[in-house]
């Protein structure tokens, strides 16, 4: 037990907590921590859309129509029931209309790997700087993977953003009722229930674009630790000590 304790011991001891304090370090928490925002949000969210469908005769009674849906927002695998106002006939299956799990599906993967990779350049960064430093393919290879994932970000917070719209288009109250054929016939009242909560979704797609401007701010430090950045210093500071001559 005591040797099984000692690595995970010796590698907190050689965490460089101090550098969190710097732009790379920091900007790298933020990306962990609104990663997780952006795919909990998506995934956990669940809704509930619903309508009342009232017969006409003093006899019949008020039917409540109540439809649950959720990630990964596959509406037309979700069933409810259309009652008939005709007392011999049964209750009919509908369900929703459209398919919208791509881009959910898409925003939720992207937040999971962001989540991975901004856990593991943090644990090289803290851990294993003297690497990071010397080795000139690493920060090469981490200004790659941060432009990539900054524009996967803003691709999947726009198409996310349109397929909730959708979302919201076809589980609305109203949509329920445009469905039901037995609420265009006469003497038949329908009217809307209940209405989804969005908001949790809505923040979803918030933290979608707050991840875009993370990665794609964070381009700018990350570069810095490329060999491109350490080249270009030294050309500047030749030409101002150059400009100093001339003058004298």
């Amino acid at each position: 037990m005591e040797g099984r304790t000692e690595v995970p011991d010796r590698v907190l001891a050689g965490m460089r907590w101090g550098r969190l304090q710097e732009p790379l370090g920091f900007v790298k928490v933020l990306e962990w921590l609104f990663a997780i925002f952006a795919f909990g949000a998506c995934g956990s969210f669940s809704g509930e859309s619903g309508a009342t469908v009232k017969c006409s005769g003093e006899t019949k009674e008020m039917s409540a129509i109540s439809v649950q849906f959720g990630y990964p927002f596959r509406l037309y695998q979700i069933p409810f029931e259309m009652p008939e106002c005709d007392g011999e006939s049964e209750p009919r299956t509908l369900h929703l209309v459209g398919d919208f799990s791509a881009p959910a599906e898409f925003f939720v993967t992207l937040g999971v790997f962001s989540f991975l990779y901004a856990m593991a350049a943090l644990v090289l960064y803290l851990r294993f700087h003297s690497l990071y430093a010397d080795n000139k393919k690493l920060p090469f290879t981490d200004f790659c993977v941060t432009v990539c994932f900054a524009f996967f970000w803003l691709v999947a917070a726009a198409a996310w953003g349109k397929g909730l719209s959708d979302v919201k288009a076809a589980t609305r109250p109203s949509s329920l009722i445009a469905a039901m054929s037995v609420c265009q016939g006469h003497d038949v009242v329908c009217n809307a229930g209940a209405t989804p909560a969005m908001g949790l979704a809505n923040i979803s797609v918030l933290f979608g674009f707050i991840n875009f401007l993370l990665w794609a701010g964070n381009c700018w430090f990350v570069f810095k630790e490329t060999t491109w950045h350490t080249q270009a210093e030294p050309r500047g500071d030749s030409a101002a000590e150059q400009g100093a001559i001339d003058k004298q």
